[in-house]
């Protein structure tokens, strides 16, 4: 990175702060000096500075044509270190929450825009059951049922002898060897419930500053009392489409005058604590219940079938029906109430919180001596009924993302926007996904177990052991090879695409450098560089086509299963042979593909505890899927940006109140949404005094046309209107950052500045002897084009503020240091 160069000659004592992108990067990377020290902040996410600078507000004359350059470092919130790597193992959650913020605009709707949101929260919580019952799965029926009853099984494995249905001891009997594997799936709900509740502590609790503070407040406990006084923003969306925060129409609240504001710059945008804390119970009831529902079912079948004594049955039947009353609750919980994001929601349901997952808990809890209780006549055979709750699980799925993508058609076509991804219909894609993920692991670990302990042979095709998972699950990893057959299509159409486009940028690239003696062999790679740019612009309709799929080949697995009634290799024995043969290959395929997809997640968290590169890798993928709150899928990671988007909020409105300074705020890739997010968040009386700097921005490139209802054109155009000046350097050789696509508007240039040429220079000059890289995404700082424009933007800005004396001591002291 080069050193900034060219600076504003007037205008007083100004601030650039610079916000880096995916990957993260270290203050001695961005300030350009190996001696930086923390302004303020924590380990975790803190401002730094060149230890030149750390006294600059007391000697602003050294400052007078040179801004003061102070860096955001970030990368902590996201791949900090080993442990988050294994947040991998949470990509059905993150990506299922991520559906939840696709919706389109809908400014005249708000009773779809509430029945868009409550559709993904219930496709949410059908991945929290699907997971259970998966660990359910291996643990409850291929471990205690199937292989303990299994006198062969069972005998090659030691660790399960004292289960064994042969020696019959104590734990011998189906429902005590059931019961005790019940620990597992509860200590797996249990897991989840802790670490969402330890990054709600530490992420939800990071409180947005009201245009009443002074100084920013300590973060919350996550047992502090929620109800103490706060200075409510009287700002409401005047924009309908909002979920509603179910405020009566007669509350204060209610009553207050609106004002214009985009939905990122509500001051409870940030600040889900209330919701995450709901969502959170309900979830982990419906994991405890999952269990339950496990226990009793079996117990229920069993002793429905026998002869057993009345008080035996009727604790079974209220065990039941408490399982359903309870899961009536959670459903309630669920659908009733969305974000509050118009005002700064400190409520917290304290006793919702509690109870629900403690009733749960202890359903379950008395499941368990029922499922103890002396069946001596009892036996395991054959598997339990795990067909029939996977089946249910995934015609729920298909049905509520079908009922999804209904609602987003009916939203985008009240406010239409050609650069929409999918034409609305990127929400329930990106929930497909999330489907198809969580059967993909959830069938993955039972398909890897079934085929441990069924030996060497296919899960469910084995002729002297019973083992094997459900067969709508081999149904389901079958269709896996089908899946990547019909990807093969559009890929070599891409491929193909590709190649021409770079054949076809050849002649565009001479004419841009206006060279006289073109170099095919540099030609070609500046061309093929920006063809395969521009193959970002192609993950939409690739999108489409595998959530598409997915839905009808999930539909046809689930017909198979039912019509079949057998593993495929077992249906089609009888058919013709290359069909037989064709359905064999598919699940002897799909069962190591499915079980290999899961191997993979876990080797590169394991690797990612070893490797830091790996884990910087691994840490990019939650830099962008990590970025919206928790509003759907609360055992998601954590939503980093309820941390990074108050910092910058708090630093931005310390610094400008309290030295009257100008201020221009830079960010690159994830970090311009970032600046962005906490440019909206600033009081108009601060953003008239700050600049946005933009480079490598997806902005509107991946969240415009993903996120339309909070990145689209309108919001975008309204950033535009409300900042005292923006601008956006982009190049064509860049696969993640794009124009922003504002136009001019009044007296305001438009944002997005010429393309910048990548290479700087085509071949050797005199200034560049060397021939120069091709810096894609990466280093736009390198470009002179950067510093220019950041000299331009100070230049703009209003002359700062006097200074009253006395002031930048009392709050930032004489060392510097920031209260911000």
């Amino acid at each position: 990175m080069s050193p900034a160069t060219p600076s504003p000659k007037h205008g007083g004592a100004a601030l650039e702060l610079l916000v880096h992108g995916v990957g993260g990067a270290t203050p001695q990377d961005m300030l350009d000096d190996p001696r930086t020290v923390r302004v303020t902040g924590d380990a975790t996410a803190a401002m730094y500075r060149r230890c030149d600078d750390l006294d600059a507000e007391d000697h602003p004359e050294r400052y007078a044509e040179r801004p003061v350059p102070e860096a955001y470092c970030w990368s902590n919130l996201t791949s900090g270190n080993g442990a988050r790597a294994l947040w991998l193992l949470l990509l059905p959650f993150m990506v299922a929450n991520l559906a939840h913020w696709m919706r389109p605009p809908a400014p005249d709707r708000p009773g779809l825009v509430r029945l868009y949101g409550v559709l993904v929260r219930l496709v949410a919580l059908t991945l929290t059951v699907l997971l259970t019952a998966a660990a359910c799965e291996v643990a409850l029926d291929l471990t205690a049922w199937q292989c303990a009853g299994d006198a062969a099984c069972a005998q090659d494995r030691s660790w399960l002898g004292f289960l064994s249905a042969e020696r019959g001891g104590w734990w011998s009997q189906p429902g005590r060897r059931l019961a005790l594997a019940a620990v597992v799936p509860a200590a797996l709900v249990g897991l989840l419930w802790y670490l969402s509740n330890r990054t709600w502590s530490a992420y939800e609790a990071q409180r947005p500053p009201t245009a009443h503070d002074d100084t920013p407040p300590l973060a919350e406990p996550a047992g502090s009392p929620s109800g103490r006084g706060e200075s409510a923003d009287p700002a409401t969306d005047a924009d309908p489409g909002a979920e509603a925060d179910d405020e009566p129409a007669g509350s204060p609240e209610a009553a207050l005058p609106t004002e214009l504001r985009p939905a990122l710059g509500r001051r409870g945008f940030w600040y889900g604590r209330r919701l995450v804390a709901r969502l959170r119970a309900a979830h982990t009831a419906a994991g405890f219940l999952t269990v339950a529902a496990a226990l009793t079912g079996a117990t229920g079948r069993h002793d429905r079938a026998t002869a057993p004594d009345a008080l035996r049955t009727d604790f079974g039947w209220g065990l039941q029906a408490a399982v359903v009353v309870l899961a009536a609750v959670v459903l309630w919980v669920v659908c009733r109430r969305g974000r509050s994001e118009r005002r700064l929601d400190l409520r917290l349901e304290r006793a919702l919180v509690a109870w629900l997952p403690c009733a749960s808990l202890l359903l379950l809890a008395l499941a368990v001596p029922h499922a103890c209780w002396s069946r001596p006549e009892w036996r395991s055979a054959g598997t339990l009924p795990g067909d029939t709750t996977f089946g249910a699980l995934t015609l729920v799925q298909g049905g509520l993302v079908v009922a999804l993508g209904a609602v987003a058609l009916l939203l985008h076509r009240r406010r239409p926007e050609s650069r929409t991804a999918l034409h609305g219909l990127g929400g329930p894609a990106v929930a497909m996904l999330a489907c198809a993920l969580g059967g993909v692991m959830s069938g993955g670990v039972a398909q890897r177990v079934a085929d441990w302990l069924d030996g060497s042979a296919t899960p469910g095709m084995g002729d002297g052991s019973p083992i094997g998972p459900p067969v709508l699950l081999s149904w389901q990893a079958s269709v896996i090879p089908v899946l990547l057959v019909m990807l093969l299509a559009p890929a070599v159409l891409l491929a193909v695409r590709t190649a021409r486009a770079a054949r076809r940028l050849g002649p565009v690239v001479e004419a841009a450098y206006a060279t006289v003696t073109p170099d095919p062999v540099r030609t070609g790679r500046i061309a093929a560089t920006r063809a395969r740019a521009g193959l970002t612009d192609f993950a939409p309709p690739l999108v489409g086509i595998v959530s598409g799929a997915t839905l009808f080949l999930g539909a046809a697995s689930v017909a198979g299963a039912w019509i079949g009634g057998a593993v495929p290799g077992r249906a089609f024995e009888g058919a013709h042979p290359a069909i037989a043969s064709a359905a064999d290959t598919a699940q002897s395929l799909g069962s190591w593909m499915i079980g290999f997809g899961f191997i993979l997640f876990v080797t590169w968290g394991r690797r990612a505890y070893k490797d830091a590169s790996a884990r910087r890798t691994i840490g990019i993928l939650w830099d962008v899927g990590t970025f919206w709150p928790r509003a759907a899928h609360p055992f998601a990671p954590p939503c980093y940006a309820e941390r990074a988007v108050p910092d910058l909020t708090w630093r931005m409105s310390s610094w400008t109140r309290h030295t009257g300074g100008r201020l221009v705020i830079s960010g690159h890739s994830q970090g311009s949404v970032l600046a962005a997010a906490a440019v909206w968040q600033l009081p108009p009386a601060t953003r008239r005094r700050v600049a946005l700097l933009t480079y490598g921005s997806p902005l509107e490139r991946l969240y415009g046309r993903w996120f339309p209802a909070y990145f689209g054109p309108g919001p975008l155009r309204g950033l535009h209107r409300t900042v005292h000046c923006w601008s956006n350097l982009h190049r064509a050789t860049d696969p993640i950052g794009g124009p922003v696509r504002v136009p001019a508007e009044g007296d305001r240039p438009a944002v997005d500045r010429p393309v910048l040429l990548d290479p700087v220079e085509y071949g050797r000059t005199q200034a560049h002897p060397l021939p120069e890289p091709i810096l894609g995404h990466s280093d736009y700082q390198a470009d002179p084009v950067f510093a220019a424009e950041r000299a331009a933007l100070l230049d703009r800005l209003p002359p700062a503020l006097p200074r009253q004396r006395g002031t930048a001591r009392t709050d930032q002291g004489s060392s510097g240091r920031s209260s911000g």
